[in-house]
């Protein structure tokens, strides 16, 4: 049995022999029937169970309930077939900040048998055409207020586009049938495609089956969250990145609590959405945690219950600072688009200040050496994890053979691991700097200069050197930007030798205004490399 009538998705997916091992799946919470479409426990399920006046999400300026967004996708999903010619198995792409109207196509695609490509705002008509290309996608939803650069977009593959927020899509919706039959999906069908960030040239396409976005909903949230449906999420993310759709759509939704949506959310708006709508849990990243912490104190935030932060490791100054201010313990994960969201993380019970956490239930990790071998406790080494997802690039064979190794997917990250099960971050694989024989990661280096006084913000890089082999490079945003001058590198210089090992500190200090960052707040390293 074919699963759609356009397979281009599934006769890319690696061969058997290049997947993952899948672990864990024979537990009651994992297990799932052979025929499965995801928006029926996400959505349709709290229409069947009498939530339909529930609130599901809510801007600053709107509110929606289980059954506006029910009406709406099921409408869409009417548009995408009778209108727009959509086939089973179609790639849709939507490009859209954060919005309700961004949440009801993602999940109108899916009713529909289409596969969604979420993109981030800030991408530009160049990589529109890319991802365009490489995922030969058909249809794409387009905010209007974001239109400009889908209009450059040039590809043989785009058919038809259809513009949201007062315009094509709204009027096409308006007389159409507020119920849809789902595609009848099989639980192996691929419901999306993520796009990995950060890479150069041709870009991977990372893809999860409609069973894995039900199965994530089991893993993070249960052991580290704990929600019900009185929770309220909000958070910095965008939905199209995989931290976004899990911490702002699947999670909230499949537990029948409630999203709190911001389309441009600066640490103020979030801030002030927390106090003025109750806010429960809020997921965003290190960078923003830190503003965060200096403005809480003009806020009211006391419903917040759960702090969530990925996309890079957290610094454990971010942490006890947050602590100190609020009482409140962020919770640290990692998680990658390859594996759709976190693996290894903690919640209130076992944390270890400074600590990414552990496995949690879905999922088993190791540190290993560059032959694959385990390393003893507190070695440095690779983290390869495995568990109830997994890395399926499509049409990337050479990838798929370097993410995935003997069953294992390879993060290309660098932990170790404590005796008690702990991993600790030391640096991304690639931000491993050698110098002189040391390995230094430059994390550890950051986590150093962020106490002290006069630094904002900071990342390090190694700069090659014939001597030395790499120099540990620190670029610098400091709080007072008149004291940016040697003297003052000097001092932190001479200060971190005090503070920290001296081989660690950086001979190579640059002031900056600012770092550049990607939009899901992580800091872009390769550019100052």
């Amino acid at each position: 049995m074919k699963h759609y009538e356009d397979n281009f998705a599934h006769n890319n997916l690696p061969s058997q022999d290049l997947q993952p091992d899948y672990v864990f799946l024979d537990l009651p919470q994992f297990k799932r029937p052979e025929m499965l479409n995801c928006v029926e426990r996400l959505l349709d399920y709290h229409i069947k169970e009498g939530r339909g006046n529930n609130v599901c999400i809510r801007t600053f300026e709107s509110t929606w309930t289980y059954n506006d967004l029910y009406e709406k996708a099921n409408q869409i999903a009417h548009v995408l077939v009778e209108d727009l010619g959509l086939q089973s198995g179609n790639r849709v792409l939507i490009r859209s900040a954060n919005n309700p109207m961004m949440v009801a196509c993602w999940f109108a695609i899916l009713k529909a048998g289409g596969i969604v490509v979420a993109t981030m705002p800030l991408l530009r008509a160049k990589e529109l055409t890319t991802i365009i290309d490489c995922a030969e996608i058909s249809h794409a939803f387009c905010d209007n207020d974001l239109v400009d650069e889908m209009h450059l977009v040039k590809s043989d593959f785009l058919k038809a586009t259809c513009l949201y927020n007062n315009a094509k899509l709204e009027e096409l919706m308006a007389n159409k049938p507020k119920t849809f039959t789902n595609y009848h999906s099989k639980a192996d069908s691929i419901a999306l495609i993520g796009f990995t960030s950060g890479t150069t040239g041709l870009p991977k396409m990372t893809s999860h089956y409609h069973k894995d976005i039900l199965n994530i909903c089991e893993a993070f949230p249960n052991y580290s969250l704990q929600p019900t449906e009185k929770d309220i999420f909000t958070g910095s993310p965008p939905i199209g990145f995989t931290f976004g759709l899990g911490g702002l759509v699947l999670f909230p939704l499949y537990f029948g609590a409630s999203t709190f949506l911001i389309e441009k959310p600066t640490p103020d708006m979030l801030l002030q959405a927390i106090q003025d709508y109750k806010i429960t849990v809020c997921f965003t990243a290190p960078t923003a945690w830190r503003v965060i912490t200096t403005k809480v104190k003009e806020f009211a935030i006391s419903s917040l219950r759960k702090c969530v932060s990925a996309g890079e490791t957290l610094p454990l100054k971010v942490w006890q600072d947050w602590y100190d201010a609020t009482g409140l313990k962020i919770i640290d994960g990692i998680g990658a688009t390859e594996m759709l969201h976190i693996f290894i993380s903690s919640n209130e019970a076992n944390m270890k200040p400074g600590a990414t956490g552990v496995a949690i239930t879905g999922y088993e990790a190791k540190i290993v050496d560059a032959n694959g071998n385990q390393v003893p406790t507190n070695e440095p080494g690779r983290l390869v994890v495995r568990g109830i997802t997994g890395c399926k690039y499509l049409n990337r064979i050479d990838k798929q053979k370097e993410y995935i190794d003997n069953g294992w997917n390879f993060t290309g990250d660098i932990f170790r691991q404590d005796e008690d099960g702990y991993f600790w971050f030391v640096a991304r694989g690639d931000d491993m700097i050698i110098s002189s024989g040391y390995n230094i990661g430059a994390v550890e280096v950051e986590s150093v200069l962020l106490t002290h006084e006069a630094i904002s913000e900071c990342a390090v890089v190694g700069l090659p050197d014939e001597e030395r082999g790499m120099l540990v490079c620190a670029h610098i945003v400091l709080k007072d930007q008149n004291k940016a001058n040697d003297n003052m590198k000097n001092h932190i210089q001479h200060w971190f030798k005090e503070v920290a090992a001296p081989y660690k500190y950086p001979r190579v200090i640059y002031f900056t205004e600012a770092l550049p960052k990607t939009e899901t707040g992580k800091i872009q390293r390769f550019k100052l490399k």
